[in-house]
């Protein structure tokens, strides 16, 4: 087979650039294994200075014309996108599922579905910004939201095609035009989104997709000059290397970044629930920024809930991700693998206590067990440092200042996971807990509408509803004194 193409779970997928409407190789190559099995899938280009320059003047040149169309101009080819996601659903999840290893049931029933749903979302959303009036006792202020121009997109590994998606369609439907640097880990999906919106009537240079390594690729995007807004997902070490960037030319930055979210459990808390909900954080194997990786259970309760967590638990089966059975499949690389087997064995000679798993699973090489940490400092490494694998900790307390204070101990703030059937004391703690998103007796519930985003270290901004337009677009305000025409129209 040519090296410009490989064919992934039955699924032909380019390994070329997207940029200005056709497919771009470049001489480098990069190798993408699978971490399913090891197996190779495919050499990628591997774009850098060269690359990027090509695809943000197309993006600059595409700018004018798609900004012009408004929203309800673009409507049609962004709806049209969508459904092109939703028609090649099974496809897109199979690829993605050899790609980084998630599981397939997952991508068939929510990833794909849920990347439809975020291009469709955005382009309805950005109908309702028009018109918006504010008036004043003098003057009646006309605000709008003109597209900026382009954006530059980063997206991770873990997520790919959900999480792109998720930034693409507020910056299309806000008339900017993107630049998108796939995960080198997974960029498979990416490409075959590009394709995606090319037949969806996408013009050429709106779109543009340049895979590559972070130092080079990445590197380039986020210090080009006519880039006039960047949205990072991933590591907050990463971020701020992009941050000092983006301040050299004053450029717009949003970044959602990693996490070690709180989960509490109170003493009246459903606790059957609750327990099947711990389990669920070792879901993509703990490859998961959101993951409430830190148990807090009211001591009161803690034998009996061990007990529920520990049969939860026994039920997350280790195994290939394409088998419907599986609920933990394999970490992304050998070298995130070694990442993660190097905190269980720095917990463990600290002196924290596997209560189970702690050593790789007896199923493939990248495969981990879920391990669970009892008899942690809360100031050390395990305790502070975000994974990124199917490793929690457990700790317990007596009262709510207690537990608040221990929850908002780490310099994370993504999000945070509570438990009671107490409404005023759910309030209460989850107010005082620092976390862009708090869920109360529930999970990795996302409404397009509302605010998403982490504080501290775990990231700049908020995305959603009209948080993302607040990124995406020129904010302007026109503010007309009352009375002061005497002429209306042409």
């Amino acid at each position: 087979m040519a090296d410009n193409t490989a064919t992934v779970a039955g699924v032909e997928v380019s390994t070329d650039h997207w940029i200005d409407g056709r497919r771009v190789p470049s001489t480098d190559r990069f190798e993408d294994l699978s971490p399913v099995d090891g197996s190779h899938l495919a050499n990628v280009a591997a774009g850098g200075k060269a690359e990027v320059d090509l695809a943000v003047n197309a993006a600059r040149r595409a700018f004018p014309a798609w900004a012009a169309l408004g929203p309800e101009g673009r409507l049609p080819v962004l709806k049209a996108f969508a459904e092109g996601l939703r028609t090649r659903a099974k496809d897109l999840a199979a690829v993605e599922t050899m790609d980084n290893g998630s599981l397939l049931a997952g991508n068939v029933h929510r990833v794909a579905p849920r990347a439809a749903q975020n291009i469709e979302f955005f382009a309805d959303w950005a109908l309702t910004l028009q018109g918006h009036v504010i008036e004043s006792p003098e003057v009646l202020n006309h605000v709008r939201y003109d597209p900026a121009g382009v954006a530059a997109l980063i997206t991770p590994w873990n997520a790919p095609l959900m999480l792109t998606t998720w930034k693409v369609g507020p910056a299309l439907a806000a008339g900017n035009t993107v630049v998108v640097k796939p995960p080198e880990w997974a960029p498979l999906t990416c490409s075959l989104m590009a394709d995606i919106a090319h037949a969806a009537g996408l013009p050429a240079g709106v779109l543009n997709v340049v895979q590559g390594i972070g130092e080079t690729a990445g590197d380039a995007l986020v210090k080009h000059a006519d880039v006039d807004r960047i949205s990072f997902t991933g590591s907050t070490d990463t971020a701020k290397l992009i941050g000092q960037a983006a301040a050299r030319s004053i450029t717009p930055m949003s970044a959602e970044l990693g996490g070690k979210s709180p989960f509490i459990v109170c003493a009246d808390a459903d606790l059957d629930a609750a327990a099947q909900t711990v389990a669920g954080q070792y879901m993509n194997a703990g490859q998961v920024c959101l993951a409430g990786t830190r148990i807090f259970v009211e001591k009161s309760i803690e034998s009996e809930f061990l007990a529920k967590v520990r049969e939860a638990a026994a039920h997350m089966v280790v195994g290939d991700p394409r088998d419907p059975a599986t609920r933990v499949g394999p970490l992304i690389t050998q070298e995130h693998f070694d990442r993660v087997a190097g905190f269980v064995d720095r917990a463990k000679a600290a002196g924290a206590e596997p209560l189970w798993g702690g050593s790789r699973a007896n199923f493939g090489a990248l495969y981990f067990q879920p391990t669970l940490f009892a008899n942690v400092d809360p100031h050390s490494e395990i305790a502070q440092k975000e994974v990124f694998g199917p490793v929690l900790t457990w700790q317990t307390f007596e009262t709510d200042d207690e537990v608040v204070q221990a929850a908002n101990g780490t310099g994370y703030g993504l999000a945070g996971v509570l438990f009671t059937r107490n409404e005023a004391r759910a309030m209460r703690i989850a107010s005082q807990v620092v976390a862009g998103t708090l869920w109360v007796n529930c999970f990795f519930i996302r409404d397009l509408a509302a605010p998403f985003g982490g504080s501290r270290d775990s990231g700049i901004g908020r995305e959603g509803g009209s948080w993302s337009f607040d990124f995406y677009a020129d904010i302007k305000n026109i503010s007309v004194r009352k009375g002061s025409f005497n002429q209306v129209g042409g």
